[in-house]
């Protein structure tokens, strides 16, 4: 978008500087190449209104309201490390744009070099692809959505910076087959399991990054003798807690101790075991084990099926995570 245009343009650079000097200054935002990109990339065209307030009352603030002090608000809460309601449907929060300092990590985390092919897993609002298109070049940026509403809305804000990146419209699940391979896949809503058609999909030595149980999973993807395409790795330390791909029943907890219930490293646990582990068996490891931390787990994709695992991929510990791969259809990402 052309400077001139845009009569934000003046206060939203500033308060980008200043937002990127806090994510610098915590340690969120470490990498010079994205640290220019959340400099010069403006958050506030992707996010024109968004809803603040608590679930059930929610306020709308947006760049066109007609009172100064209204507007003000709009733009100072989009550079703030927040993340923000950008869609409500009968008081139930349906989208969200992510908090940037979890986006940031999540970014550095994904590890890319220059020339990397990039599939992203949700359009969100676009802002994420908007950052992706500054690091490596739109060329090399593909991202998927199942929502076309939230495909074309993504598109149109890409466009009025300058960033044309391929929008698919297509089940996230299946991955993108026709712009594989890809050398980095990262998703932007929590998953239930990861689908086997994303290592397929991605070059050996390539690297998915995905929120899964109240986490993020960081998987190294390789061809391994016996069994070929592989994915494996650790959760990072980090919580991450992101609208999952469909709705879904919460993990049973049964009669718990609130301490525990309330714990949570305990609720992540319980997440990553809901469908193989009794809640008083989860406790009791998460006891026995003393309290461990997420990047002790890890998950195992391999010959058709995926496990969740405490230290160790072949210890005592492990639990099948999602159903039998290939998994069936996942909706559309709602936040990024």
């Amino acid at each position: 978008m052309d400077a001139s245009a845009d009569r934000f343009a003046g206060p939203a650079a500033a308060a980008r500087r200043a937002l990127v000097r806090r994510l610098t200054a915590s340690g969120e935002l470490r990498d010079p190449g994205w640290r220019a990109a959340f400099e010069e990339v403006p958050r506030h065209v992707f996010v024109p209104y968004y809803f603040a307030g608590f679930p059930g009352s929610y306020e709308r603030l947006w760049c066109e309201d007609p009172s100064p002090a209204r507007r003000e608000r709009w733009l100072r809460g989009v550079y703030a490390d927040v993340s923000l309601v950008t869609r409500v449907r009968d008081g139930t929060l349906l989208s969200s744009s992510s908090q940037p300092s979890v986006m940031a990590r999540m970014l550095q985390e994904l590890r890319v070099q220059d020339g990397c092919r990039v599939l992203e897993i949700g359009a969100g609002t676009g802002y994420n692809a908007a950052l992706l298109c500054h690091r490596l070049g739109d060329s090399l940026v593909t991202t998927v959505d199942l929502d076309p509403d939230i495909v074309e809305s993504a598109r149109a804000h890409l466009a009025a910076v300058g960033y044309r990146p391929a929008l698919i419209i297509a089940d996230g699940a299946r991955g993108c087959p026709e712009r594989a391979p890809f050398d980095r896949i990262i998703s932007t809503c929590s998953l239930a399991s990861v689908p086997w058609a994303w290592p397929e999909q991605c070059r050996p030595g390539g690297r998915i990054l995905a929120p899964l149980a109240t986490g993020l999973i960081a998987l190294d993807v390789f061809d391994d003798a016996e069994h070929g395409r592989m994915a494996q790795g650790r959760f990072l330390r980090t919580p991450a807690h992101f609208m999952p791909l469909r709705g879904g029943p919460a993990p049973r907890s049964g009669v718990l101790p609130r301490r525990a219930v309330k714990n949570d490293l305990f609720r992540f646990l319980l997440n990553l075991t809901a469908d193989s582990l009794d809640p008083q068996e989860a406790l009791s490891l998460w006891e026995r084990e003393r309290r461990p931390e997420r990047d002790r787990y890890g998950v195992t994709v391999c010959g058709g099926r995926q496990w969740s695992w405490l230290d160790d991929p072949e210890g005592p510990y492990a639990w099948p995570v999602g159903p039998p791969q290939p998994p069936s259809a996942v909706a559309s990402s709602r936040g990024n």
